[in-house]
């Protein structure tokens, strides 16, 4: 086997296959664990698949032992923060148990370095802007909490018994592929470039549009969106840095672009790259949204060395455009 195997659980989900592309491209042989309920088979191009889930002790031990990582990056979660209000259990089992059963795993096979995927939903609703890692963490939703959790115990783990472990926050992951290799497919879908751009081809469709008097230019929630390459690109670093560096704890580290753009932005730039106009439904606000999420990512610039270089929003609309009308 090769000597340079990294284990990525949920790698054949959306962002989990852009990192594992990005894994490929810097020699790197990216093992996917992943239990397909919401991972595609089809976006598993870069090294082997191992079907399992990550709450399943004894396949995670038979992966980990004929592959020896040399580190892993935990994507592997539920991602709906609606779904997580009405079925919190869910999200604590698979997002938190799930994520004491791998780490433990990698510990009885002396692995102790992670990358793990978490979110800027553990932040809440800011009280400044941008966003910075020293902030409060108050998640507002069983997804955030379950995050913020998960980092908990990355931080007390690392404490304890040593190694490395870098949570890398991520505000609105966004767009599809450079090359067109593999894109964002969500059932349902719930991101909100791809529900405008799927109602730019299908004309029948409208997008729901939650709340137009908040404290923002245009009365739209404001975020930050990141493009997935980007993102991946960052994962690396990240690996990079824990295999390189002697033990280094825990890190909290926000991935962002730095720009805020609305929704109403979002609509506007889709409508004129598509030449479509996209029918729009207005609805009141929805519980818990914040007004503004925009992201300090210094940090990732400082310790990582990371900037986002495909993050400008024609360029995350022009790829996620190409792969959804892809032939």
């Amino acid at each position: 086997m090769s000597e340079r195997n990294i284990l990525v659980t949920g790698g054949a989900g959306y962002i989990g296959s852009h990192v594992c592309k990005a894994l490929s491209a810097h020699g790197y042989t990216p093992v996917t664990y992943d239990s397909l309920v919401t991972g595609h088979r089809s976006a598993v191009k870069w090294g082997p698949l191992e079907v399992g889930d990550i709450s399943d002790p004894q396949r995670l031990d038979k992966v980990i032992s004929t592959y020896n990582p040399l580190a892993a990056i935990h994507f592997a979660a539920a991602a709906y923060v609606g779904e997580s209000v009405v079925d919190p259990e869910k999200y604590y089992h698979n997002n938190v148990a799930g994520t004491i059963s791998l780490v433990s795993r990698l510990r009885a096979r002396n692995v102790d370095k992670i990358v793990f995927s978490s979110s800027c939903a553990t932040y809440g609703i800011p009280e400044r802007l941008p966003i910075t890692e020293a902030d409060d963490q108050r998640p507002i939703n069983p997804y955030g909490r379950t995050k913020l959790a998960s980092e908990s115990m990355l931080k007390d783990y690392s404490e304890a018994y040593g190694g490395t472990s870098i949570a890398l926050r991520y505000f609105n992951a966004a767009g599809c592929d450079i090359d067109g290799e593999i894109g964002e497919s969500h059932d349902p879908e719930t991101h909100l470039i791809p529900l405008v751009l799927l109602a730019a081809r299908d004309q029948k469709r409208t997008v729901s549009v939650y709340g137009t008097d908040y404290d923002t230019p245009d009365g739209t929630c404001i975020r930050d969106y990141v493009h997935v390459s980007d993102l991946a690109t960052a994962h690396v670093a990240a690996l990079n840095l824990a295999l390189s560096a002697p033990p280094l704890g825990f890190r909290g580290v926000n991935l962002g672009a730095g720009v805020g753009i609305s929704v109403k932005e979002i609509i506007a730039v889709t409508e004129r790259f598509t030449g479509r106009r996209i029918a729009v439904e207005y609805k009141d606000r929805r519980s818990g949204d914040p007004a503004l999420l925009v992201a300090d990512a210094s940090l990732a610039q400082k310790i990582l060395g990371w900037y986002p270089r495909h993050s400008d929003i024609e360029t995350i609309v022009s790829t996620a455009w190409a792969w959804m009308t892809k032939e």
